[in-house]
C-alpha cells in the first residue's frame, strides 16, 4: 500500500483544536486538568512538524501555497499515543474468556498452558511474512481509531530465534507503515513451560534472557526499551532487577508489567530503575505509589485488560495522581486479556472506571502516553516544533470522544503530516 507524502497543510474549520500545548514532559496532578482547547483556530503544518496553530489569516501567511484539509467542523486532537501493546501475535485466546466465565483464573488457566504459553506455541509455528500480515492489519485498525504512535512488544517467543523473528518483523512493519512504531524486547513475559520443570530451570531462562537474548537484541538494534512481567509467580523482583540492569547496559531504555495481579513491589523495582514506564498497577501497595512519586517514571493504566478479566478493581489512578505520578492510558491489546484497538473506549474507561475527566483522558492518551515512551518532546501535543500527529473525530466537543462509548467517530489520522487513515467524509 502506498501512503500519501508529507506537505504544506492547513487544518481548518475545526469546532475544537485540543492542543495539550505545555511543556515537553509528563504532565502530573492539576496539569493534566486542562488540554488546552481552542476554537476559530487553525493548525498550520510543513515538512511534518506543526509550525504554528491561529488564525486563518496568519497560518496562511506562515506556510503559503497549503494544502488545506476541511475538519467540517469535527474535533483535531494530538494522534493518540498507544504506549503498551502486544499487536505481533498470531490466533486469537477466545477460548479462554469462556474458561474465566467458568470460574478459571488467569494463573490456573497460565498453570494449564494456556495465556501466553499458548501464544508462544502458536508463534513459534509461524513464519515472518505470516506474522507480518497479520500485525499490519491491526496496527492500520489502530490508527483508524486515532493511534498515531504504538508501542509494539516481543515476548510470544520466548527463545532466541522467536524473540529475535518477533522483533524483525516489528522493524519491517515501523518501515512500512506511515504509525511511529516503538519496538520492546520483552524476553522476560513468561517462563516458557520448557523450562518449568524442574524448578532449577526457571534459573536457566533468566541466564538465556540476560547472556544470550538481550545480546543478540542489542546486536542487530531492534529495540528501544526492554521490559518483565515482575508477577507473583512470573519473574521475581531479583529476577527482574537482574533482567533490566542487563538490558540497560546494553542501550536499552527500561519498563515494566507491574503489580498487575499482586502487590509484588514491581513500581518500588521501577522507581528504583528510573524506568521510563511502570504498567498495569491495579495492586500496586501505598508503598509503590509513594516510590513513583519520587521518580520520574510514567504509571500506565490499562483500564481494558481488567474489565475484559472481569475484575472490579482498577489501578488506583486518582491517589497516583494525588501524589503526584504522571499517568497514562493505553490499550494492553493483546489475544488473551485485552483484544481490542479501540483507544477511545480506553477515554471512556478513563472517565467512567478511573473517575478522570475527559481532559485528564486525553491527556493521559497523548501527552504522557508519549513521556511513558520518552517522546514527549516530538509528539504528544498540537504545538510548534512537534510531530504533526493528528487525530481529526467526527464530534462538535472533545468530550464526546469519550461519551460515545466503543463506537468510532475517527475521521482521519495523520502522522509527521502524512495521511494514514481517512474516511469518506469529504477530507481532503
Amino acid at each position: 500500500m502506498s501512503w500519501p507524502s508529507a506537505g504544506r497543510l492547513l487544518f481548518v474549520n475545526a469546532s475544537q483544536v485540543v492542543t495539550c500545548a505545555g511543556p515537553p514532559r509528563a504532565r502530573r496532578g492539576s496539569e493534566m486538568a486542562d488540554a488546552g482547547v481552542r476554537t476559530d483556530v487553525v493548525v498550520a503544518v510543513a515538512e511534518g512538524r506543526i509550525v504554528g496553530v491561529g488564525s486563518l489569516t496568519e497560518m496562511r501567511t506562515a506556510v503559503p501555497k497549503a494544502t488545506e484539509i476541511d475538519c467540517r467542523l469535527g474535533v483535531l486532537i494530538p494522534g493518540f499515543v498507544d504506549s503498551h501493546t502486544h499487536a505481533l501475535f498470531g490466533r486469537a485466546r477466545y477460548d479462554e474468556q469462556e474458561l474465566r466465565a467458568s470460574g478459571l483464573d488467569y494463573m490456573e488457566i497460565a498453570r494449564r498452558g494456556g495465556g501466553i504459553h499458548a501464544s508462544v506455541k502458536d508463534l513459534r509455528q509461524r513464519e515472518e511474512g505470516d506474522l507480518f500480515d497479520l500485525a499490519y492489519g491491526r496496527l492500520v485498525r489502530l490508527a483508524a481509531f486515532g493511534t498515531t504512535t504504538v508501542e509494539v512488544k516481543s515476548g510470544y517467543g520466548l527463545s532466541v530465534d522467536d524473540e529475535i523473528k518477533s522483533l524483525r518483523v516489528i522493524a519491517k512493519l515501523a518501515s512500512q507503515l506511515p504509525m511511529r512504531i516503538v519496538a520492546t524486547f520483552l524476553g522476560a513475559h513468561e517462563i516458557p513451560l520448557e523450562f518449568r520443570e524442574p524448578a532449577a530451570r526457571r534459573a536457566e531462562y533468566v541466564d538465556l534472557v540476560c547472556e544470550q537474548m538481550i545480546p543478540a537484541v542489542a546486536r542487530e538494534g531492534l529495540a528501544t526499551f526492554a521490559d518483565v512481567f515482575c508477577e507473583t509467580g512470573v519473574f521475581s523482583v531479583p529476577e527482574s532487577r537482574r533482567i533490566l540492569q542487563v538490558a540497560r547496559a546494553a542501550g536499552m531504555r527500561l519498563k515494566l508489567h507491574a503489580d498487575e495481579l499482586t502487590s509484588c513491589g514491581g513500581a518500588e523495582l521501577a522507581a528504583e530503575l528510573n524506568a521510563t514506564s511502570a504498567d498495569h498497577l491495579a495492586a500496586v501497595s501505598d508503598a509503590g505509589i509513594a516510590a513513583l512519586a519520587g521518580s520520574d517514571t510514567v504509571a500506565t493504566a490499562l483500564p481494558g485488560t481488567m474489565l475484559f478479566l472481569g475484575k472490579t478493581a482498577q489501578a488506583p489512578v486518582r491517589r497516583l495522581m494525588t501524589a503526584g505520578v504522571p499517568v497514562a492510558i493505553a490499550t494492553d491489546f493483546n489475544p488473551g486479556t485485552s483484544p481490542t484497538v479501540n483507544m477511545p473506549l480506553m477515554l471512556t474507561l478513563g472517565v467512567s472506571q478511573l473517575r478522570l475527566s475527559a481532559s485528564e483522558t486525553i491527556i493521559a492518551a497523548t501527552t504522557n502516553g508519549a513521556a511513558a515512551l520518552d517522546l514527549a518532546s516530538q509528539t504528544g501535543q498540537i504545538a510548534p516544533g512537534h510531530s504533526a500527529d493528528l487525530a481529526l473525530f467526527a464530534v462538535r466537543d472533545y468530550r464526546e470522544i469519550p461519551y460515545w462509548y466503543g463506537d468510532n467517530l475517527c475521521a482521519g489520522t495523520w502522522v509527521r503530516g502524512k495521511a494514514c487513515y481517512t474516511t469518506h467524509l469529504g477530507l481532503t
